[in-house]
């Protein structure tokens, strides 16, 4: 991997500011300082910066309880960010997939971009389970009518499990990620979505982590995840 790469996904700094470091002979390998940004780095060398050891970690991988008000992206001009929350200095860190504005809850980050692309691809299948309050009443067969497929104009959902908790409570677990899916959902049988919180993503669940608050991924639950995509294609 190149130096500036390397350390700029390290939380150095960008590209151009990594180079600038580099350039001023702040970065040593082996001994030897390297002035420059497109020497390769070896999986077996340690890099230093300012004497202090730099040790590369290929993947990171986040469970944060977004709330509402943070927009699921990298940056944004007017909204404060998911990233916000995320106590890394990698720059390379991304959030998988999305929540509303106003949806709390559960969101994986990770700069895994092959997990990622399975978590999120439909032919995966990858649960979402939502907690949702909403106002209006279901109708009598609600569970049988959310496991049919629900025609919209731009899209055509997947059967999806409803569980009633109260008459204005439910769980909704869906294999989609649609624009507004689960309030779109709740629109089809009259009834208005107030409150929506993604507790599950596959095999990850949210637990009693609070809102704001993040946390890494534990070994166990990232074999979870990577099983939780490998043989389901149809």
């Amino acid at each position: 991997m190149r130096l500036d790469k390397f350390l700029s996904h390290m939380g150095y700094g960008t590209r151009n500011e990594v180079k600038t470091l580099i350039k001023n002979g702040w970065v040593t390998i082996d001994g030897q300082t390297i002035k420059k940004a497109d020497h390769q780095v070896k999986e077996d060398q340690i890099v230093y910066v300012d004497d202090t050891p730099v040790s590369y970690i290929q993947y990171e991988y986040y469970l944060l309880n977004k709330p509402a008000g943070y927009l699921s992206a990298v940056e944004d001009a007017f909204y404060p960010t998911v990233m916000e929350l995320i106590d890394s200095q990698r720059n390379d860190l991304y959030p998988v997939g999305r929540l509303d504005l106003d949806t709390e809850g559960l969101l994986l980050i990770c700069n895994d971009g092959h997990l990622s692309h399975d978590l999120l691809s439909p032919k995966r299948h990858v649960t979402k389970k939502y907690y949702v309050e909403f106002a209006g009443a279901l109708p009598e067969n609600a569970v049988e009518i959310f496991d049919q497929p629900m025609e919209f104009e731009d899209f055509t959902s997947k059967p999806a499990k409803l569980e009633i908790l109260e008459p204005q409570k439910a769980y909704l677990s869906i294999s989609e990620g649609k624009f507004h899916q689960v309030k779109r959902m709740f629109a089809k049988v009259g009834c208005e979505v107030t409150y929506l919180k993604r507790v599950g993503f596959g095999p990850l669940k949210l637990g009693d982590l609070e809102a704001g608050n993040s946390r890494p991924l534990t070994q166990e639950e990232i074999d979870m995840l990577k099983k939780a995509v490998m043989n389901k294609e149809s």
